[in-house]
C-alpha cells in the first residue's frame, strides 16, 4: 500500500508573488528603512497592497481614461470590409463579418474605449448571417446603402441609410440580404463594459431562418406597434428591458433636427447651443434611453457652427453621417467627412466645427450620430460634464 502525505502549511512550496513593492523617498511616502522593506516583503508574500503606495493610480484628481482619441476613415473601413466579403465566409464560427475598432491604447483588444465595442459589418448578396442571442446590448445604424433586413425575433426589420435599429439583450437576431449589392453598417455593443464585469452569455440558435422572416417588408411588426408618437398600445402589457421599438426611420429624425433649427431661427428655443440640434432615441414605454446601457443621439450643426467645449464622464464613438467640419478630441484635431468614426474618452474635451455645404450634405448642414455608455455613469451617480469650465 502507498503511504499519503500531507503537506504542512509551513512545508507549501511558495509560489513567486505577482505583488510587487517599492519603497520609495518621496513627499507623502514612509521614510525608506529596512524595516519598511521588510514590511513590504511581508505583503508581498501575503498578497496584500498598501494603499500608500497606489493612490495617486487609482483615485486619481480626475479621470485618466486608458483609451485615446483616435479617428478611422470610412473609406477605408468599406474597402476593407469589402476585401473581407470575397474571403471570410459568414457562417458558424465567425457568426458575422464585423470588423471592430480597436483603439491604440487598449491592448490590441477589440475594443473602441472600455466600455464600448464599435464595428463595421459587411453582407454579401443573398448572404444570412446565423441566429444568435447575446446578453450584450446592440445596435446598427447605417450610414450609406440598404437592402438588408435584420430579423430580431422572427421579425424583419428594414435597414436603410439613416435608420438606427437598437436590440435589447438576449432577443435572438439574424441578418439577410435580399438584394443584389453588398452592404455595410456599424455596429455598437457593450461587449468591453459585460467583459469587465465578467456577466456575459451567449447562445446559437438555428442555422436557417424559415420563409417566413426572408420577406422584407416596409415596415416591422414592432413599427405597427409601437412607431406611432406619443401613443401606447393598451393591449402591451409590461416590457422587458430596452426598447420594443426595433427601427427609428431617418425621414423622422431629420424633421425633427430641422425643425429644432427652424424654430432657433425663428428666435425660439429648442437647440442645445446656437446652430446646434440634437435629438436622443428613447424608449417608447419609459422616455429613457433605448437601451440598459447604451445611449444614442444625433446631432446637427448649421454651416459654420461650433460647438463649445465639453467633457464628461464616460466614453463615446461618433460617426458623421452627412457633411464635413473638423473635429478636436484633446490635443488631436482631424478634418472629418461622411462616414468617419472617431472616439472621445473619459474626460477628454471635444469640440466640432461644420464646414458642411449643399455640395456634400443633404441637409446643408453637418450630422452627427452618438452613442455612448452614459446610463451606466447615470445609473451609478459617477456622471459629470464640464461645458466651458462649468461643471454639472
Amino acid at each position: 500500500m502507498t503511504q499519503s502525505t500531507r503537506t504542512t502549511p509551513s512545508t507549501q512550496p511558495s509560489l513567486a508573488s505577482p505583488v510587487r513593492l517599492q519603497a520609495v523617498s518621496a513627499q507623502g511616502q514612509p521614510e525608506v528603512t529596512p524595516a519598511l522593506e521588510e514590511l513590504y516583503r511581508g505583503l508581498e508574500q501575503e498578497l496584500l497592497v498598501p494603499l500608500w503606495t497606489e493612490i495617486g493610480d487609482l483615485m486619481p484628481a480626475h479621470p485618466r481614461s486608458r483609451a485615446v482619441p483616435h479617428l478611422w476613415r470610412w473609406e477605408r473601413l468599406r474597402g476593407l470590409a469589402e476585401q473581407a466579403g470575397d474571403l471570410v465566409p459568414v457562417g458558424r464560427g465567425g457568426e458575422r463579418r464585423a470588423i471592430a475598432l480597436a483603439n491604440p491604447a487598449l491592448g490590441g483588444r477589440p475594443f473602441a474605449t472600455p466600455t464600448l465595442w464599435a464595428a463595421i459589418q459587411y453582407l454579401m448578396p443573398g448572404e444570412d448571417a446565423p441566429e444568435h442571442r447575446h446578453t450584450q446590448h446592440a445596435f446598427r445604424f447605417v450610414v450609406e446603402g440598404e437592402g438588408v433586413w435584420t430579423v430580431v425575433g422572427r421579425d424583419p426589420v428594414a435597414m436603410r441609410r439613416g435608420d438606427f435599429l437598437p436590440q435589447a439583450g438576449w432577443n435572438w437576431h439574424a441578418h439577410h440580404n435580399a438584394t443584389a449589392a453588398p452592404m455595410a453598417w456599424i455596429d455598437g455593443l457593450d461587449i468591453p463594459f459585460q467583459y469587465a464585469v465578467e456577466a456575459q452569455f451567449f447562445e446559437f440558435g438555428r442555422e436557417e431562418i424559415g420563409d417566413a422572416e426572408r420577406i422584407t417588408p416596409a415596415r416591422s411588426r414592432s413599427e405597427r406597434l409601437w412607431g406611432h408618437p406619443g401613443l401606447r398600445p393598451v393591449a402591451a402589457g409590461a416590457t422587458a428591458p430596452g426598447t420594443p421599438l426595433l427601427a427609428y426611420r431617418w425621414e423622422h429624425t431629420d424633421r425633427a433636427l430641422t425643425d429644432q433649427l427652424a424654430l432657433e431661427s425663428e428666435g425660439y428655443g429648442g437647440t442645445v447651443e446656437p446652430g446646434h440640434a440634437a435629438v436622443r432615441f428613447t424608449d417608447p414605454t419609459t422616455g429613457a434611453d433605448v437601451l440598459p446601457t447604451l445611449r444614442a443621439e444625433m446631432h446637427r450643426l448649421a454651416r459654420g457652427t461650433e460647438t463649445a467645449p465639453v467633457r464628461a464622464t464616460g466614453s463615446s464613438v461618433y460617426q458623421v453621417f452627412d457633411g464635413s467640419g473638423t473635429v478636436t478630441v484633446g490635443d488631436r484635431t482631424w478634418s472629418v467627412t461622411r462616414g468617419d468614426l472617431f472616439v472621445v474618452p473619459s474626460w477628454q474635451p471635444l469640440s466640432v466645427r461644420s464646414e458642411a455645404s449643399a455640395g456634400d450634405s443633404d441637409s446643408g448642414a453637418m450630422d452627427l450620430f452618438r452613442f455612448s455608455d452614459a446610463p451606466v455613469f447615470e445609473a451609478l451617480r459617477l456622471d459629470r460634464t464640464q461645458v466651458e469650465g462649468t461643471i454639472r
